[in-house]
């Protein structure tokens, strides 16, 4: 696979630097990956992070551009001691900035996070407690998804529309049931929650390869739906 040979140059890449782990989340941990469709989602965990490592780490990244899927590897830097409350470097969508580890990629990384080098999870990161947990999935639903659906240009690109209806199934589970589910297993949750079925199979036929039906109004659909879902979710337990 591309995906082996890309995570492998990327942790050769950062010998140099020592690092203390490397980790995989999300969909390349959890079962759900889909070569060229799904991100590498990874944390590496540095002894320190200096203004020499930081441009260190953009040259090693600027070398695996011409890699195949390069530009779907993200990667998160922490050192040993990071406070989980701020935000940490970051490589992403072809640069570097900073964004937070979220508690919900903290609980996968301790309940599946695959080591690829180093230490586990376990013993560098501090554990997600159940109200850490419910408490952020509520903020993100309530202080992001929500607001978000007033934003009409953004649901006409196939990203918000996938990930819109994703994490709404996923967040609902986390809420009632405390635990995490792959974005499959949360596709063939949305019908029962009340999502319109036509958007469902759409997304599935874009994101497994089956038929792709092109849903015109997709966009409104979503935005009716997942409004009043999530003003009820949130009500029953922000």
């Amino acid at each position: 696979m591309q995906t082996e040979v890309l995570l492998d140059r990327f942790v050769t890449g950062l010998a140099p630097l020592a690092p203390v782990a490397v980790w995989a989340h999300g969909s390349l941990a959890g079962g759900d990956y889909q070569e060229g469709r799904s991100d590498l989602d990874l944390i590496a965990v540095l002894p320190s992070l200096t203004p020499r490592t930081v441009w260190r780490l953009a040259k090693a990244h600027a070398r695996l551009r011409v890699e195949p899927l390069s530009g779907q590897l993200h990667c998160t830097y922490l050192t040993p001691s990071a406070d989980m409350g701020r935000r940490h470097l970051t490589w992403g969508y072809e640069e570097l900035f900073k964004r937070p580890v979220s508690p919900v990629t903290r609980r996968e990384l301790h309940a599946f996070g695959r080591v690829l080098l180093g230490r586990p999870p376990a013993e560098l990161l501090p554990p997600v407690s159940d109200r850490e947990l419910t408490d952020f999935v509520v903020r993100d639903q309530r202080d992001f998804w929500r607001p978000a659906l007033d934003n009409a240009p953004l649901w006409a690109r196939d990203v918000w529309v996938d990930l819109g209806l994703l994490t709404f199934a996923r967040a609902s589970v986390t809420l009632r049931e405390g635990r995490l589910i792959s974005k499959r297993e949360a596709l063939e949750l949305l019908p029962g929650l009340g999502a319109p079925v036509e958007v469902v199979e759409d997304i599935r036929g874009r994101r497994y390869g089956g038929p792709v039906s092109t849903v015109e109004d997709r966009a409104a659909l979503t935005r009716t739906y997942l409004g009043p879902a999530i003003d009820e979710l949130v009500a029953a337990y922000g």
